[in-house]
């Protein structure tokens, strides 16, 4: 899917981001003029939701990017909602704007609002999400993270997981995934089963798999049946670090111990996620870095010129264990 030459892998970011929650209207933004006395660029965004404490800090990172910046900047919650989303575009679309972004809910579905945005010549950028269309040429760039690795990494921390705490034998393995269709829900759910299937076809299965929907409320609700219809699952893999703590919940409420009677691993690394790591309730955490955007600041006013922006920037994001948590959080801002 990300297989594209314009795809753009975010580094991380310097500016810590603190713990804002995205707006739940459109957020209109006021215009003004850039440093340099000319009109200053306008963006419409279009957040996915506020479902999780990785996107309350995603959302903060690219409002004050764009503040700092000096952009005009028109911000819309989609609340989940792809319905949502389509209708700010086009929104966007009827208001001129220079520049749209936006983090797709799901995959699937954009063609028709981006062909609108093409045929109107705002060129379009995407962020932290992939989309698959009928025509490449409807968006510029992404500017997001890998996915895909990110699930094979949890696969690979999970080894050291288990060899630290002396796991022998068959393993069962409940899966949290996230929001249906998004693509950080199918990338890292086949990154993981990649390393699986290469190197633990015989040990690891995956005995029950849904969908927390990227929220802690979501996390503790499925999680709380994954235990009814299998009681003795001994790992868990949360696709972020809200469903995992939600998921904790429901182990503590069924008399067991998380980070003991169930390993665990999740992705995002987001302060509650250490916070939860330094107390021995998650096991390893892969990062997924929120802080886009500043590079998505860069990516539009390089667009926005007439730039190109066919490029790679190497992640810098790392894997954290249980040993690391303590000395790691207090430089946790998100």
């Amino acid at each position: 899917m990300l297989n594209r030459r314009n795809f753009l892998t975010a580094a991380v970011g310097v500016a810590a981001a603190g713990g804002l929650a995205a707006c739940a209207k459109e957020d209109k933004g006021s215009s003004g003029t850039s440093s340099g006395g000319s009109k200053a660029i306008t963006l419409g965004f279009s957040q996915v939701g506020s479902e999780s404490g990785w996107r309350s800090a995603n959302t903060t990172s690219v409002k004050e990017a764009a503040k700092e910046a000096g952009f005009n900047l028109k911000f819309s919650d989609a609340q989940q909602k792809q319905e949502n989303q389509i209708s700010a575009i086009r929104s966007y679309i009827a208001q001129k704007v220079d520049v749209i972004a936006f983090s797709p809910v799901v995959v699937t579905g954009w063609d028709a609002v981006l062909k609108e945005a093409k045929a109107a010549k705002i060129p379009v950028v995407l962020t932290d999400r992939s989309v698959e269309t009928s025509d490449d040429s409807l968006y510029v760039t992404l500017v997001g993270s890998d996915f895909t690795d990110e699930g094979r990494r949890a696969g690979k921390i999970l080894e050291k997981v288990l060899a630290k705490a002396g796991v022998k034998g068959p393993v069962k393995i409940a899966q949290l995934e996230g929001t249906t269709g998004a693509a950080p829900a199918i990338e890292r759910a086949k990154g993981f089963k990649e390393v699986m299937d290469a190197e633990h076809k015989d040990d690891w299965k995956i005995v029950v798999s849904q969908t927390g929907d990227f929220t802690r409320a979501g996390g503790k609700q499925v999680m709380a049946a994954f235990l009814q219809s299998n009681p003795d699952i001994n790992v868990l893999f949360a696709h972020n670090d809200d469903m995992a703590i939600g998921a904790i919940q429901s182990i503590e409420a069924a008399g067991k111990k998380p980070g003991k009677d169930i390993l665990i691993v999740s992705i995002d690394g987001v302060k509650d996620g250490f916070i939860a790591m330094s107390e021995g309730k998650i096991n390893a955490i892969v990062e997924c870095n929120p802080l886009l955007g500043p590079q998505l600041m860069e990516v539009v006013k390089t667009v926005h010129d007439g730039g190109s922006v066919e490029r790679w920037i190497k992640t810098k994001e790392g894997d954290f264990m249980q040993d690391q948590a303590k000395a790691a959080l207090p430089t946790r801002k998100y």
